[in-house]
């Protein structure tokens, strides 16, 4: 969900300074296991230093999470003070313009602010040609539903995607899949992270077809059910997909 540049997989488990939650990876990985770690990093996932989730990094940190809240915070605060709509849609462009500036005043990778950037700019583009306020906000649905729909297929085709990114972080590669309970584990873990994202359409979009009456109510609920409750998602479904203590000790003596 939000782009990084994230600890490369190999030799992550020597940086880590201490022992992994979870078996180390065979020095021959194999492809699958390879594509499964590319595609954890690409998605985000950060380890502490001592080798568990780094939630709050995954969500893209203090800025990350600004960049995300902002320019929607900024569309209500203008569209409630002013009530007019192209106003309050240039105010949120120009909030999310000024983090890539940010960035590249920091020096640091422009694709999350440049995809925060295009994904304002179209919810400004519908709102706009819509004239309806709270169309700012619809893209944000389509959005969810399609993880929703990727997350399912992940489970239905015994390929949680929990797993591909826990495991990674865990030094499982793909080896749990060799694991019935393992398997069971992260199908949980990705339900959760469904059950996240679906809430977040159970409550927002009947707001959104009160129109404008449920306009601040649909806002602030976007609000703290993005990055907090995301946060809080993927921390439960860490812990409910952690390996037993037996199973942990085992690796490590392996």
């Amino acid at each position: 969900m939000t782009e990084h540049q994230p600890d490369q997989p190999s030799g992550a488990a020597h940086r880590a300074g201490g022992p992994q939650e979870g078996r180390p990876q065979a020095a021959g990985q194999s492809p699958v296991a390879g594509l499964a770690a590319e595609y954890a990093a690409k998605a985000g996932l950060h380890r502490t230093h001592d080798g568990r989730v780094d939630v709050l990094r995954s969500a893209g940190g203090v800025q990350g999470i600004a960049e995300s809240i902002v320019p929607g915070l900024v569309f209500l605060v203008a569209f409630t003070v002013t009530r007019e709509l192209p106003l309050s849609l240039v105010a949120a462009l120009a909030s999310s313009a000024v983090f890539t500036v940010v960035r590249l005043v920091q020096r640091r990778p422009l694709t999350q602010a440049l995809a925060g950037v295009a994904g304002v700019g179209i919810s400004a583009w519908l709102a706009n040609t819509t004239g309806k306020a709270e169309d700012f906000y619809l893209p944000g649905f389509f959005t969810n539903a399609a993880y929703i729909l990727a997350l399912v297929i992940s489970i239905a085709v015994k390929w949680p995607v929990a797993g591909l990114l826990f495991g990674f972080i865990r030094n499982e590669g793909v080896d749990w899949r060799k694991e019935p309970d393992r398997v069971k584990a992260y199908r949980l873990g990705t339900w959760i992270i469904v059950a996240v994202l679906a809430l977040r359409l159970i409550v927002q979009v009947p707001l959104y077809l009160m129109g404008t009456d449920g306009l601040a109510a649909l806002a602030t609920t976007r609000l703290i059910m993005g990055a907090p409750l995301y946060i809080l998602g993927i921390w439960v479904a860490w812990l409910v997909t952690r390996p037993a203590p037996a199973e942990t000790e085992a690796g490590q003596a392996g």
